[in-house]
């Protein structure tokens, strides 16, 4: 069985639901993880790890680029 790898970084929770929303809508299902330690009181504010099964990085890739908004992966636009 293969495991969970990061395929992206959100800065926040709701980035990170998001985001599993987009790839759970193209039929890769995805888990998330605190990016780094925080306090239990602290978890909207902090990077959020996008996990997908190992054999599924290439579809999110995809997935993740197809179906993300132009202006949302550049904000220097």
């Amino acid at each position: 069985m293969s495991g969970m790898v990061q395929v992206a970084l959100a800065s926040d929770v709701t980035e990170g639901e998001e985001l599993q929303a987009l790839l759970s809508e193209a039929g890769i299902d995805a888990q998330l993880e605190p990016a780094v330690e925080h306090h239990p009181r602290d978890t909207d504010d902090v990077p959020t790890k996008v996990l997908v099964p190992e054999g599924s990085i290439e579809d999110a890739l995809a997935a993740i680029e197809a179906l993300s908004e132009p202006d949302e992966l550049d904000s220097t636009a």
